[in-house]
């Protein structure tokens, strides 16, 4: 299938006006899938693994990704926001950018319902909490004793984000610690201190180069927050097998435009979404990372219900940016 058919191709049945933009040739250029947090995290990882897949998949069309990290996901998700609605920019959303940072922030720079649409989802994971080597604990309940009894801090992909959340959700469900929180301006960066010993412990969402370290020594995963043990890591367990049953914290990656786009265009390319969705090779690759690919038959009613999730989790451990 070349470039110029690729329109024609995925909104087949939708009417003169896709055969007008067909006509157009959409896409011309390339598109480019904005991650709105620095290389090395979660939403770098599975922003790349789509774009690959999405690439190969689409018939000719170039989806590449670019990094845009700063405060918590909002300078990416804003550009995004506010980028013209011609399908040539995407945002890899998360559950940071779209659910957690505007419940709590006090000013929100964009509204995640009304300024974006999603066109498609691409992978769910937990959370985890890890720690250096050379702290002395090996399990979530050593860490809880050690951090009443010594000063402890925990880093953060940045303020507002699932990360620190996580980090909030943490210290609030173990007896309210007095850890402090050190915010960074991704996982990736994050990870880096954490093996350089320059913080002690980190929240991140869970990835294969998460895991690599685990594996490799340089950084020690106590406890992953999900509902049951992973399938990549069956040997690490659970926060809630050492007391913390309300430690669930799965994290959602998907794909939004700015809103407006023209229908044919978003058609386009929730097809080639679905198509990405669908392929098995995709799916491996994902779970190889840690995740789990999304499915969903209604977005919106997605969307709902983790707004209504998180909300209640934000409210109980008064969580709040700016």
């Amino acid at each position: 299938m070349k470039r110029r058919h690729f329109l024609a191709a995925t909104t087949a049945g939708l009417g003169a006006s896709s055969l007008a933009l067909a006509q157009a040739r959409y896409p011309e250029r390339a598109i480019r899938l904005l991650v709105p947090f620095a290389p090395g995290g979660d939403g770098d990882v599975m922003g790349r693994i789509w774009a690959k897949y999405a690439t190969s998949l689409s018939g000719g069309a170039s989806i590449f990704v670019e990094n845009k990290a700063g405060a918590g996901g909002v300078i990416g998700a804003s550009e995004v926001a506010r980028a013209k609605p011609d399908g040539y920019t995407l945002l890899l959303g998360t559950t940071t950018t779209q659910i957690v940072n505007p419940l709590a922030s006090t000013n929100p720079a964009y509204d995640p319902i009304k300024d974006f649409e999603m066109i498609g989802s691409v992978s769910v994971n937990p959370t985890c909490i890890i720690v250096t080597p050379s702290l002395p604990v090996k399990s979530l309940a050593e860490l809880i004793a050690h951090a009443k009894t010594h000063a402890l801090s925990y880093g953060s992909a940045g303020p507002g984000t699932i990360t620190n959340l996580t980090g909030e959700m943490f210290k609030h469900f173990a007896g309210k610690l007095p850890i402090q929180h050190v915010p960074y301006k991704g996982g990736g960066p994050a990870m880096q201190d954490l093996i350089a010993g320059h913080v002690p412990m980190i929240t991140p969402i869970l990835s294969s180069a998460v895991l690599a370290q685990h594996r490799a020594g340089k950084a020690r995963i106590l406890a992953v927050n999900s509902a049951q043990r992973l399938k990549v890591a069956p040997d690490i367990p659970t926060a809630a097998e050492s007391g913390l049953s309300a430690m669930l914290v799965p994290v959602f990656n998907a794909l939004f435009l700015p809103a407006a786009a023209p229908r044919p265009v978003a058609e386009a390319l929730r097809a080639l979404a679905q198509r990405v969705q669908d392929d098995s090779e995709f799916g491996k690759e994902v779970e190889k990372s840690g995740a789990e690919v999304l499915k969903m038959s209604d977005p919106d009613k997605f969307l709902r219900a983790e707004v209504a999730r998180w909300s209640d989790v934000i409210k109980m451990t008064q969580f709040k940016i700016g």
